[in-house]
C-alpha cells in the first residue's frame, strides 16, 4: 500500500519524509488553502533539495499554463488535479506529465463507476475524497467507503478524506483489486502544514509492518 503524506509546506520535514517508507509528498497549489506552498517556499528551495521521493503538485482548477510553470519550477514528478478539471483539460495535462484526478464522494453517491468513466484514458490514478459543499478537500471527514468495493473502477486509487492513524487497521481490510494507496493531510499536523512526524512513523509502522 503506498503512503502519500500531502499539504507539506517545511523543508526539513520533506526531508524527514525521505528516511521514512513514504511513497509520494504532496505540495498544494490551491490560494485558498492553509496549506498553499507559495506562502513558505520557492521552487528553487524544492529543487535544491534534490529530493528522492516523488513530488505530487495539488491544482484546483487551475489553468494550463500555471499549472506547466509550477512543474518546471518545483520539478513536479505528478499533478493532482482536485477540482472540476474535464477529461479534456486531464488529457492535455498528460502529454506532459502523470495525472492523479481527484474525485469528491458523497455517501449517497450511486455509480462510481460512471463518475470516472470518461476520464479512465487520460489519467493514470484517481483519488477519492469527501465531498462538501463548496469545499475542494481538506474537510478532514471520510466518506463511506464500501461505495467503492464493488465498483469496478480500473484505475489504480488513493483513498482519502479524513484518515488518522486510527484507521490503520481498517486501511488494511479494505478490498479492491485497484486499491493503490492512501492520501492523509490534516490528521496528521500540529498545524496546518506542519506534520508530527511520530504520528506519521507509526502509521507508517502500522501499514507496512505485516508483524505489527
Amino acid at each position: 500500500m503506498k503512503i502519500k503524506v500531502c499539504g507539506n509546506r517545511d523543508l526539513n520535514q520533506l526531508k524527514e519524509l525521505e528516511k521514512l517508507d513514504i511513497d509520494y509528498a504532496g505540495l498544494i497549489f490551491y490560494q485558498q488553502s492553509p496549506r498553499y506552498i507559495l506562502k513558505k517556499i520557492t521552487g528553487k528551495e524544492i529543487r535544491d533539495l534534490h529530493l528522492s521521493i516523488p513530488k505530487v503538485g495539488v491544482f484546483v482548477n487551475a489553468n494550463e499554463e500555471e499549472i506547466m510553470q509550477q512543474i518546471e519550477d518545483f520539478d513536479l514528478d505528478l499533478v493532482q488535479l482536485h477540482g472540476d478539471e474535464t477529461a479534456s483539460f486531464c488529457s492535455r495535462i498528460s502529454n506532459h506529465i502523470k495525472v492523479i484526478k481527484a474525485f469528491r464522494i458523497a455517501d449517497f453517491e450511486a455509480n462510481v463507476d460512471w463518475l470516472v468513466k470518461e476520464y479512465d484514458e487520460v489519467c493514470d490514478y484517481y483519488l477519492f475524497d469527501k465531498a462538501n459543499a463548496g469545499l475542494y478537500g481538506g474537510t478532514g471527514e471520510k466518506f463511506n467507503w464500501n461505495l467503492l468495493e464493488n465498483s469496478v473502477i480500473g484505475k489504480p486509487f488513493f483513498l482519502s478524506g479524513g484518515i488518522s492513524s486510527e484507521d490503520a487497521a481498517a486501511l488494511k481490510s479494505f478490498h479492491h483489486p485497484f486499491f493503490y494507496g492512501v492520501d492523509v493531510n490534516s490528521r496528521f499536523e500540529k498545524e496546518p502544514g506542519i506534520k508530527d512526524m511520530r504520528l506519521i512513523k507509526e502509521f507508517v509502522n502500522q501499514l507496512k509492518n505485516k508483524n505489527l
